[in-house]
């Protein structure tokens, strides 16, 4: 599942979400790159017996059935995180693993009955974990945590800018909004994918480790152990589920349960250090690489810990002693913007790094082919196949068996962008017909940079091109023809585009390697962004009435990133004058060093390498908090632990345990909310006072 990078609140889906998604697939991938050769000439050579179904027959209605409940399943558990931190950590292996497990389930039943009239096979499951995927992809890109809440009255009065203009949420205008947006990436990339796929052979590790994952399952040795994974994650997801119930007892007020314990003492807790008891988040940690959550908690320490306490102390100089705690010119102006700087400084380095790598590649490829011309790698006849391993061959033939027509993808492109131009301004009056023109004639250029940069280092960095659409078509807008709005609402088209077309590329690796028609992979793919538009707003609009203070600072579900892109726009139309004195000397100065710390990161040798924080992952706790970074770290330790005792069994286990921990506290918030909704309150509160304060209350009540 692709996800940025770029955005670690894209969450380290890595190859989605910009943010970081797919860091742990992609430790699998190199772990089996050693014995590759071996495998080479193994993996297809296991599978001989076996029919491969014709695309048709890789589409069942079992598979679809399976991939909607999954997809419910998971828009929840993605919009859980979308809403509270905006981490999203790769949920692929537990898509895998779960549609294995439904679908062998039901094959197994029908078996005993006799009516089994098809045998699940691994092309089935890719194109279980490919629709899932595509639809709680939708929960990222659809910019519930993100742009889409940002244009809100909520954010809109908390940024004390009501007269920027914002747009009042509505279930039809968001879903209309997404089906007219979410499909164009799909045809941007269809004619590319020979090129990217066979003649590139990019790696997309997160779309390999899937591959290699599903295979696995599909042979007797797997099976088993899939089995016994099942029963592993089943479990930890119902001690989560459980977990969730039993704290929502003890939340009857603000800051009650075991969401607020004060566990490094009152102090530690006023500045947000506390463990929440939150599984979602210990599970989140077990699946992100280590030097994430450090630089999570790094991030926290040294801004609640060293830089917002400094800043306190010069209230009533830098700022005045008078204004709200949630006001933009006092201190959370300078929680916002220096998050912002360090995430835009992260961002600008790595995608001039990627795009430099992807050019530099690109000269490369075209070089050698330009040079080996008379070898074209599509005929079976040429002397190229005959170096290919037998894997190799019997993969490239049937990848290219079931063609797309280029004709097809092209006017599918064109049809949706006329539509979109005609709908996208009346959907949001401030976004003119042209700006809407001019993203569509560079998104093809961008999307394909996002998707070859992907390929080589698993990062999909759709959030920096949809910030690079706040500002730009913000500032052309201008801040008089509501630029705050048109900004935003251009972010929400340049990141669905970028972010579903580096999703369909990891998909078409994925069914290269798994031998699933390239045809199953786009009509699953498209299944699957069809029921994301529907079932993502939906589920976001259950958070959204059941929680009044969703998106508020200090909430449980605080939103962070709808204030940070609301001011992002924001910057863009009116430069800087909104900040607070030395603000902008801050921001200078995280911005340098975000780049300066890629810049050492990426000059230094791999083993020092590692050690070496993460700018993007350091920006989220500046505005949120350390809290759910100490959560990520127990996580990690966990696992470390785990891994010292029994490596091997860490490693078969490990995600299946993190998966369990999330799976369960997210689906815990479809029940929290309906309680929410029905305005059933928890029969108790649990709070933490000091002992004078607790003297006092004593006092007062009269004990």
């Amino acid at each position: 599942m692709a996800q940025d990078h770029d955005e670690v609140e894209n969450g380290f889906n890595s190859s989605r979400n910009d943010d970081g998604h797919h860091h742990h697939d992609k430790k699998d991938k190199n772990e089996g790159e050693g014995g590759k050769e071996a495998e080479e000439f193994s993996v297809e050579r296991a599978f001989d017996g076996k029919e491969v179904p014709s695309w048709r027959k890789q589409l069942t209605i079992r598979a679809f059935v399976v991939s909607f409940v999954l997809s419910v399943l998971f828009t929840f558990i993605v919009m859980k995180l979308n809403l509270t931190t905006g981490i999203i950590p790769s949920l692929n292996v537990s898509a895998g693993l779960l549609g294995f497990f439904f679908v062998k389930t039901w094959t197994k039943f029908l078996e005993n009955s006799r009516i089994l009239r098809q045998p699940f096979t691994r092309q089935e499951n890719t194109v279980i974990q490919t629709c899932v995927v595509a639809s709680s992809g939708i929960a990222f890109s659809g910019g519930f945590g993100s742009y889409l809440l940002g244009m809100s009255d909520r954010i809109a009065i908390q940024s004390e800018d009501t007269n920027l203009g914002y747009k009042n949420l509505s279930l039809t205008w968001i879903i209309g909004f997404l089906f007219v947006v979410s499909f164009l990436g799909l045809f941007s990339v269809v004619p590319l994918r020979k090129i990217m796929i066979i003649d590139f052979k990019l790696t997309y590790p997160s779309g390999t480790a899937t591959a290699y994952l599903i295979n696995s399952f599909h042979t007797t040795a797997g099976a088993k152990l899939a089995k016994k994974q099942v029963r592993t994650l089943g479990k930890f997801f119902s001690f989560s589920f459980l977990w969730g119930f039993f704290q929502w007892f003890f939340t009857a007020g603000d800051n009650c349960g075991f969401v607020s314990f004060p566990t490094f003492g009152l102090k530690a807790y006023e500045y947000r250090f506390y463990f929440d008891f939150s599984a979602i988040y210990v599970g989140v940690g077990m699946i992100c690489p280590y030097i994430i959550n450090i630089s999570v908690l790094l991030g926290g320490i040294l801004s609640w810990g060293l830089m917002w306490p400094l800043i306190e102390k010069r209230k009533g100089d830098w700022y005045s002693a008078d204004l709200s705690p949630t006001s933009l010119q006092g201190l959370q102006g300078y929680k916002v913007f220096i998050s912002i700087a360090l995430i835009l400084g992260d961002g600008l380095y790595n995608f001039c790094k990627v795009l430099s790598r992807t050019l530099v590649g690109l000269f490369y490829q075209v070089r050698t082919r330009n040079a080996s011309s008379d070898l074209p790698v599509a005929e079976n006849s040429s002397p190229e196949t005959a170096k290919l391993s037998y894997d190799d061959q019997r993969r490239t033939r049937l990848f290219l068996k079931d063609q797309i027509p280029t004709w097809f993808a092209i006017s599918g492109y064109v049809a949706i962008a006329i539509v979109s131009i005609i709908v996208l301004p009346h959907i949001f009056h401030q976004l003119k017909w042209y700006h809407v023109l001019v993203i569509y004639l560079f998104a093809p250029t961008l999307a394909f940079c996002n998707a070859y940069g992907c390929g080589l280092t698993d990062w999909s960095l759709a959030s920096t091109y949809g910030k690079l659409a706040i500002f730009t078509i913000g500032a052309w807008a201008g801040s008089s023809h509501g630029g705050v709005l048109a900004g935003l609402a251009a972010c929400g088209v340049m990141m669905n585009i970028v972010s579903t077309a580096s999703d369909l590329t990891q998909d078409f690796k994925t069914g290269y390697l798994t031998l699933a028609s390239p045809r199953s992979m786009f009509v699953s793919q498209v299944i699957g962004t069809a029921i994301g538009c529907i079932v993502s707003p939906c589920v976001f609009w259950l958070f959204y009435k059941a929680f009044d203070d969703l998106g508020v600072p200090g909430s449980e579900y605080a939103a962070p990133f709808a204030m940070v892109y609301r001011n992002m726009a924001k910057l863009g139309v009116e430069g800087f004058s909104a900040l607070p004195k030395n603000c902008l000397l801050l921001c200078y100065v995280l911005f340098g060093a975000a780049i300066v710390i890629n810049l050492i990161r990426d000059s230094i040798r791999k083993e020092w390498a590692r050690f070496i924080p993460l700018p993007m992952a350091m920006a989220i706790p500046f505005y949120l908090g350390p809290y759910f970074a100490i959560d990520m770290c127990v996580g990690s330790l966990l696992l470390f632990i785990w891994e010292k005792i029994d490596k091997a069994k860490a490693d078969a286990f490990g995600p299946a345990v993190a998966s369990g921990l999330i799976c369960g506290d997210g689906i815990w918030s479809l029940p929290s909310s309906i309680l929410a909704l029905a305005k059933v309150q928890p029969p108790m509160c649990m709070k933490f006072l000091s002992r004078r304060t607790n003297a006092r209350v004593d006092k007062f009540l009269g004990f």
